[in-house]
């Protein structure tokens, strides 16, 4: 018994899974299942003795260097000031050159340890994915207490995931830090420009002038050089030439020349970054690695000239011209163009580092080859290209004639075509002054609680609290109390020393235990999710709907000026830091997914992620988004997924509509058609693309992910961001009227 739970223990912690699998074994080997004290006694020695296996696998390859430096992870460093473990796990988020290199000072520390990736292959993934969260959370004083065994192993599977995380951390920081520099070069040009306003209206005030001058001298027959001078003045003329010769420099100044000026803070930065990592391409001759590597042999030799052959492998063509400066290639504009395409490549996967999480070679993120027909089954679209495109050309045929018949006949209601552009009556609201009343009323009615209360009530309807367990046991909290507290301290960002002063009966080490061994994304989730299904459950949230459309948006919120690695400047909102809540709300008005993302990154991305990851189940149909979470890419595999995707688009009006057949067979749409879609790109990719829906499907990578990849990707000739894009287009037939979306000021779980 204790032999058949240790290898159903050997992939799970969960006490459930492991009786179940050891009451199937007793049964093949037609035994009589003892007490269920017996069988729980032999479950957790099962456990155990899976638990040891695996340190034991986890640690064997190990030098006795590698032991004895695994173990003064947990040592206090004089210098460090504390344990390298708790240096290692404080990772610095703003982006600055220093915090970055004190990410790529503690890469440096974890790679010292010489640990392969390859170790956490001796055991199963979801046994080694236990030990890394144990390590991430567990104090040194606590570690110290564990058998040899354990810590060792617990502190192994922590420094092969900290190493992935820390060169995640320092590729993101690299580009923002990038990105920053451009951004700051835009904003520098407005700037300029506009304390140049009047100098430029003085100057064409002069040049009307002297249009004016010569075209009176022209019509006279006059000497033009005279009229210009006594109108004008020829002085005045040279004076203001410099000027001119300025403003027009400036003007034509490509945003590269512009970025240069932050080129010594990009030295701070850019040569521990280029040597901290191992880049690698499709081809071995990539043009960038090889630009990668001249950089740092200058940099190792401390040499400035760049050789007049060096590559030239920028994202912008143009830049070939404009890194060349009096005839010899500048080291700033090279430097500065090469750290920009770097950045580019790495987004869209062109160019991955091996050992991270984010930035892994494309295939990586998907799901075996092998794989893909069982789970291609589940998908909405039949397999074969030939009947996908003759049904779609079909329907968007159908769909494109009456859409110009009923245009031309008027029958659209607050849709014309006029002066050949596509004009559309905004909605107006539908709410009546009647309802807003009874709102009010019925806002009376409620009773004034404690907000401590309300979450006590809620989890003795729902019993959500008890998805909150233990890291390592796998057991719930003994006091619920203590996991609301913690829930409510994160969920008001109030903090957990003053949360402890406000609560009776909880100290701050029980609230500070339980936020560290608790509450983990996987509970959060888990929670919401039975919060969803017994919303969901209920009779009364019928009046709303059935649970199968949804609406997803992101909330603006302030961060302070010390914000986090999520909180970025944006261009949209100003100079201070912030972030966005993006959540999906059901039609029932229940938020199922949230995710804080940064305020100046793009919605689309996360759309899917909230409808494929939510755990909740809600059997979510029809979508809808704003302009902001509208992309091709989303478009094209929403249908692929099962999904009817409605964004409410801004621009509208701006667009232009595509057809498979030609599109000067609807002519009375001549004035808002577009480019045909290329069908034979659809037919080339439809293998891949088949694949990526089928891999979103099966969760193997989150649908974020992927899809900024994808809309990061340049080479789109034949790709399959190209080929979704058109699909995406075959897929826009109909945008129906639906319910908008209602704003989540709170976090999901309060909602």
């Amino acid at each position: 018994m204790i032999d058949l739970a240790a290898t159903a223990a050997w992939k799970t912690d969960q006490g459930a899974l492991i009786v179940s699998e050891l009451m199937d074994g007793l049964r093949s080997r037609k035994i009589i299942p003892p007490a269920p004290q017996t069988l729980e006694r032999a479950g957790i020695r099962g456990r155990a003795k899976a638990r040891r296996l695996a340190a034991d696998a986890l640690l064997a390859p190990l030098t006795t260097e590698q032991i004895a430096s695994v173990d003064a992870l947990v040592v206090n460093d004089t210098e460090l000031k504390r344990t390298p473990l708790a240096w290692l796990r404080d990772v610095p988020e703003s982006p600055s050159a220093g915090n970055l290199t004190a990410i790529l000072d503690r890469l440096t520390h974890v790679r010292k340890l010489s640990l392969s990736p390859s170790l956490r292959d001796a055991i199963h993934e979801s046994r080694f994915r236990h030990f890394a969260r144990e390590g991430a959370v567990a104090p040194a004083f606590l570690l110290t207490d564990y058998s040899a065994r354990r810590r060792r192993a617990t502190l192994v599977a922590q420094m092969i995931e900290r190493e992935a995380i820390l060169a995640d951390a320092a590729v993101d920081m690299f580009d923002k830090l990038v990105g920053s520099m451009f951004t700051s070069a835009r904003k520098r040009r407005e700037v300029q420009y506009q304390t140049t306003t009047r100098d430029v209206g003085r100057l064409m005030r002069l040049f009307d002038q002297t249009i004016d001058a010569l075209t009176a001298a022209r019509e006279t027959d006059a000497d033009p050089f005279d009229a210009l001078d006594d109108r004008v003045g020829w002085f005045t003329l040279l004076k203001v030439k410099p000027e001119v010769r300025a403003l027009a420099e400036f003007a034509d100044e490509d945003p590269l020349v512009t970025a240069t000026q932050k080129y010594m803070t990009l030295r701070k930065f850019a040569p521990a970054f280029l040597g901290a990592f191992t880049f690698k391409a499709n081809s071995e001759r990539d043009s960038l690695l090889s630009a990668i590597q001249l950089l740092r042999d200058l940099n190792k030799k401390e040499r400035r000239e760049i050789p007049d052959d060096a590559p030239m492998p920028f994202s912008k063509k143009h830049w070939k011209q404009v890194v060349v400066t009096d005839g010899k290639v500048s080291r700033r504009l090279y430097e500065t163009a090469i750290c920009a395409t770097l950045r580019d490549r790495l987004r869209s996967g062109d160019i991955w580092i091996e050992g991270t999480q984010k930035f892994q070679r494309f295939d990586r993120y998907l799901l075996p080859k092998a794989d893909v027909p069982k789970v291609s089954s589940q998908l909405a679209l039949p397999g074969d290209v030939g009947s996908y495109l003759k049904d779609r050309s079909a329907l968007l045929d159908a769909r494109l004639r009456r859409f110009e018949r009923q245009l031309r006949c008027g029958k659209l209601e607050g849709v014309e075509l006029r002066n050949n552009r596509l004009h559309i009556t905004p909605l107006k609201a539908i709410t009546p002054p009647e309802a807003d009343r009874l709102d009010r009323t019925i806002d009376a009615l409620l009773p004034r609680i404690r907000i401590t209360e309300l979450l006590n009530e809620v989890h003795r309807r729902t019993g959500f609290a008890a998805k909150f367990v233990d890291l390592r046991t796998g057991k719930p909290h003994e006091n619920p109390s203590a996991v609301l507290a913690a829930i409510l301290a994160d969920a008001n960002n109030q903090g957990l020393e003053s949360m402890a002063q406000a609560s009776q009966g909880v100290t701050y080490a029980q609230l500070a235990w339980t936020h560290n061994w608790y509450l983990s994304d996987e509970n959060y989730a888990a929670a919401l999710a039975t919060i969803i299904d017994a919303h969901h459950a209920h009779p009364f949230a019928d009046v709303w709907g059935n649970g199968t459309t949804s609406s997803s948006d992101g909330q603006y919120f302030r961060a302070g000026r010390g914000g986090g690695g999520e909180a970025a400047v944006n261009a949209k909102y100003g100079v201070n830091p912030d972030v966005r809540f993006y959540t999906h709300v059901s039609d029932q008005y229940g938020p199922f997914h949230s995710l804080v993302i940064s305020a100046t990154g793009s919605e689309a991305p996360h759309v899917l992620d909230g409808l494929l990851m939510h755990g909740a189940a809600l059997q979510i149909a029809e979508h809808y988004t704003d302009t902001g979470g509208a992309t091709d890419h989303v478009f094209g595999l929403s249908p692929f997924l099962g999904y009817r995707f409605v964004p409410r688009l801004r621009d509208l009006p701006e667009r232009r509509l595509a057809s498979i057949a030609r599109p000067g067979d609807y002519p009375g749409l001549k004035a808002i058609m577009g480019k045909p879609l290329q069908t034979d790109v659809i037919r080339a990719c439809w293998d891949d693309v088949i694949h990526l829906a089928a891999s979103l499907r099966a969760g193997t990578v989150a649908p974020s992910l992927v899809l900024k990849k994808l809309s990061a990707y340049r080479r789109q000739n034949r790709s399959t961001s190209r080929c979704l894009k058109s699909a995406a287009s075959s897929g826009r037939c109909s945008h129906s009227t639906g319910w908008r979306t209602r704003n989540c000021a709170a976090a999901a779980m309060l909602d």
